[in-house]
Formats: structure tokens, C-alpha cells, sequence
């Protein structure tokens, strides 16, 4: 039995409710195997993140290279990346592999409002940028990227994602290089307890790329994966909690 392999380079989150922890358990929940290079270890609950503890990139390096000559690759997350040096190496690794479909959240700022990218890191999020499948920025994030001539600029997808809009209604759009390819809008879901929901969007659109789905397939599924697992939230803390883990979901749905 084939089983989808997924690289996850992110941070670590010690509650539990984005970063790497998020990641791995979206990949599992969706049939993926998940495979990590940890670019980070924060400190951080629902409140806030109280520290980070950038990774060396050596070492980042090394995870990658662990995980792609023995087990190989079917799709690659990019979360957070810890510095400029290590955006470039990781940039410089992941454009040698062939095919293989890249996934780039732009983390910057936590759910919590905590900045997670200095100024160089984010200047340095360009190449990673042109080698990704789709990115996958909330709106905010949008907007320090150049907007949504971003996926021209790059020739890439960019998922804009509108969690931060107003209104009772969100909507998210894929747009290509070409303009909207399409859109999806939803009733927002009356939750505090979001932490970590662009984490594990992105992870689950790279789990369905790696499995095969075409990019609208992918996101359509994930969608509905974070509206499952919003819907879940068990309201962990005493800020913004983590979601649900929806065990039940129809991995091919």
C-alpha cells in the first residue's frame, strides 16, 4: 500500500495547537505519512507566544536531508521558518527536487498577534515564494507580500485566504497568474478557539496534492477539513484554544 509522504518544515508549538504538531496531526488524519525538519521551538498556549528559539539551518538542512534520501517525498508544507539564512538554504534544497509540489504559508504573525518573521525573513520569503505550488496567506500577510500581484510576480498560486475579513461571511480565492481561478465563501464559524487553522489548512492541501488531487480538489477538501475541526474545538486555555481533531472526516471527501 502506497501511502502519501509529507515534509513538514515548520516550527515547533508547545501547546499543541498549530506548528508541527498541527501539521502531523492533519497529515495522519488525512491518510498522508508525515515527515518533519523543525525549523523552531517556541514557547507558546493560547495567550501568546512567550519565546523562540530559532533552529540552526545546518541542522534544518540535515532533517530534510534525513527524511528525502531514505524515505523520499510526495509533497513539501513550509510553515515557519525561523530566519533569512535558513529560507535561502531551504529554497536552495527544495529546487532540486523535481515535481514535486510545494506548499508556502508565509507565517508572520500568530493567531495571538505574536510576530514570528523579522523583516529579513520575510524578504527572504521570495524565492521560496517562486518555487511554490500555491501560498497560502491570510490577509494580512497578503499585503506585506505585494498583494495578489504576487501570483503574477512569482508565477504561482496564491490562496488568499479571508478569515480576516469582516462580516459574518468570509471567502477565500485562489488566484493564479491569470486572475481568480476560483472562490470559495462560507458562513464563519462563531469560534475564539482558531489557533492554528492556517497550519492546518496548509498541511492538508499538501496532503491532498501528495495523494494526487488537483490543487481546487485539494482545497475544497481541506476547507472542509478546517470547518470540521473549528466546528470541534474543545476550548482548550484561556485565549485562543486549538481546534478539533475531526477523527471521522472522509479523507476522500
Amino acid at each position: 500500500m502506497s501511502i502519501a509522504r509529507i515534509l513538514i518544515i515548520a516550527g515547533s508549538d508547545s501547546g499543541g495547537g498549530a506548528g508541527i504538531q498541527a501539521d502531523i496531526r492533519t497529515v495522519t488524519l488525512l491518510g498522508g505519512h508525515a515527515m518533519t525538519a523543525i525549523t523552531a521551538i517556541t514557547a507558546q498556549n493560547t495567550l501568546g507566544v512567550q519565546g523562540v528559539l530559532p533552529v540552526p539551518t545546518d541542522m534544518v538542512l540535515a532533517q530534510i536531508e534525513s527524511v528525502i534520501g531514505d524515505i523520499g517525498v510526495d509533497a513539501v508544507k513550509i510553515g515557519m521558518i525561523g530566519s533569512a539564512q535558513t529560507a535561502a538554504a531551504v529554497a536552495d534544497r527544495l529546487a532540486a527536487l523535481d515535481g514535486v509540489p510545494i506548499v508556502f504559508d508565509p507565517v508572520m504573525v500568530a493567531t495571538s498577534g505574536s510576530v514570528l518573521a523579522d523583516e529579513a525573513t520575510v524578504a527572504a520569503f521570495e524565492r521560496l515564494m517562486a518555487l511554490a505550488a500555491v501560498m497560502t496567506p491570510n490577509l494580512p500577510e497578503l499585503e506585506a507580500l505585494g498583494g495578489e500581484e504576487a501570483a503574477v510576480r512569482f508565477a504561482t498560486h496564491v490562496l488568499a485566504k479571508g478569515g480576516h475579513g469582516e462580516g459574518p461571511m468570509l471567502t477565500d480565492r485562489l488566484i493564479g497568474p491569470q486572475g481568480v481561478v476560483k472562490a470559495w465563501s462560507s458562513t464563519r464559524i462563531d469560534t475564539p478557539h482558531t489557533h492554528g487553522t492556517g497550519c492546518t489548512l496548509a498541511s492538508a492541501i499538501a496532503t491532498g496534492l501528495g495523494q494526487g488531487l488537483d490543487l481546487v480538489d485539494a482545497i475544497e477538501r481541506a476547507r472542509n477539513y478546517v470547518r470540521q475541526a473549528l466546528s470541534l474545538a474543545p476550548g482548550l486555555g484561556q485565549g485562543q484554544g486549538p481546534m478539533g481533531s475531526p477523527f471521522g472526516f472522509h479523507v476522500h471527501a
